[in-house]
């Protein structure tokens, strides 16, 4: 007015995630302020998206199929967290989103019952306490932080559970097997071929089995189960996404269920979107498929028992490759076992093969010798590569022994006393 000029509304086009949210934020603390009301910023809303279909956040909201009004708490729920750092959200800060007290309680009873359609389609869920869900507290799913804030790189707020090793990342190895544990092993390397594969996962859809493929390996320590893995991710070109059991153990006491869940949900997102699906790896899982507690009364005997029986029906749901991996076989429960369809004892090596691991981690060593080492130490694979290993180290730091036998000797026998050692640990 003072100029004379026309007011020209900013050019809200061609803006980028950051700058959508900036905008965004403006205009939800002027909703706060009562400088507009809940039905013009829903309209404003809209029309900024119409405005902005480049932005992957409008693509990704818009495909969940969400009415007007619930695209507008989604978006509030998206702002709280990035402009605000805001990852919990009570129902005094949702009221100021509705028309009325009828709508605003409306709602608010879906959320506590978990009705909401954006409880519903995983867009927003209870907070979880010491395990406990808290209805009067809600936060983006960790799988709605990764779908529609991608752009901004906000990091989902669960804990990170699992590694991912790409093939790139391993290191091929010689395996030295039973003639029968070769031969399941060379079979699930066959079977793990994309082409054998997909074609056994559409046959197994056709007769109406479940075609996701659990294996289990167990076995005494050292015996070659998680390198196995390794060889076979390698070989048929998978990436492995290893669990942190101890991870998971520790967290059993808190956000458990939610965990646990996202692990799973995670795994079929990256099944979705990789041409191979990676093995899903739970190494030395004998804490989280061992024998349920019966008649359970602690909470964390009762937490322990509902962490199992969300994995086993995740197994039963199972789109990919899941591998177990335990040294106590005789401790797994029996709803397990019957879900695992590969199970593949792995035993200390026979003399032959004890010879030629002992030929491969130390290859200048004359036959004698290991004819010797091989027929006096009854060891695993692990066990031998334990002491080529403490091999090598002498070897750099003293130079070439004199009399390899007895050096090679003496440390095989240190190494079977920390057997003893390690056996007498426990009650």
């Amino acid at each position: 007015m003072k100029h004379n000029e026309v007011y020209q509304l900013p050019n809200r086009k061609g803006l980028d995630c950051a700058m959508l949210f900036e905008l965004l934020d403006q205009w939800f603390n002027d909703l706060n302020d009562d400088a507009i009301c809940s039905c013009q910023l829903r309209d404003d809303i809209q029309s900024l998206f119409d405005e902005n279909p480049q932005v992957a956040f409008v693509q990704r909201l818009r495909q969940y199929g969400l009415s007007e009004e619930d695209e507008m708490i989604a978006t509030f729920f998206c702002n709280r967290l990035v402009s605000n750092n805001d990852d919990d959200i009570r129902f005094n800060q949702l009221s100021d989103l509705f028309e009325s007290v009828h709508d605003f309680n409306n709602a608010k009873s879906n959320l506590r019952s978990a009705k909401h359609t954006l409880m519903k389609k995983k867009i927003v869920e209870h907070i979880c306490e010491d395990g406990i869900a808290d209805t009067s507290k809600y936060h983006l799913t960790a799988d709605a932080q990764r779908d529609l804030l991608a752009e901004l790189n906000i990091n989902p707020v669960e804990e990170t559970l699992a590694g991912t090793l790409k093939p790139s990342d391993l290191t091929p190895k010689k395996m030295f097997y039973p003639h029968e544990v070769g031969k399941q092993v060379s079979e699930l390397s066959k079977l793990f071929q994309q082409e054998e594969f997909q074609k056994i996962q559409d046959r197994m859809k056709e007769k109406g089995f479940r075609n996701g493929f659990a294996c289990l390996f167990y076995g005494a320590t050292g015996t070659g189960k998680t390198e196995t893995v390794y060889q076979l991710a390698l070989q048929t070109g998978r990436s492995i996404m290893i669990v942190d059991v101890p991870q998971i153990k520790s967290k059993w006491v808190g956000d458990s269920e939610k965990n646990i869940k996202a692990l799973f949900d995670r795994y079929r997102e990256v099944v979705k979107r990789s041409k191979l699906a990676p093995i899903l790896l739970f190494n030395e899982a004998d804490a989280i498929i061992g024998k349920r507690q019966e008649g359970a009364e602690r909470a964390v005997e009762k937490m322990e028992n509902s962490i199992q029986n969300i994995i086993l029906q995740e197994m039963e749901n199972l789109d990919g490759i899941m591998i177990a991996t335990t040294n106590l076989q005789q401790n797994l429960d029996k709803a397990f076992e019957r879900r695992f369809l590969y199970k593949i004892k792995f035993e200390k090596p026979t003399l032959e093969a004890r010879a030629s691991i002992w030929r491969t981690m130390i290859p200048e060593l004359n036959v004698p010798t290991i004819h010797t080492l091989a027929e006096k130490y009854d060891f695993s694979g692990g066990q031998i590569e334990n002491v080529a290993r403490r091999y090598a180290i002498d070897s750099i730091l003293y130079g070439i022994s004199e009399n390899i036998t007895e050096t090679l000797t003496s440390h095989c026998d240190n190494e079977r006393m920390n057997e003893k050692k390690l056996r007498r640990i426990g009650f």
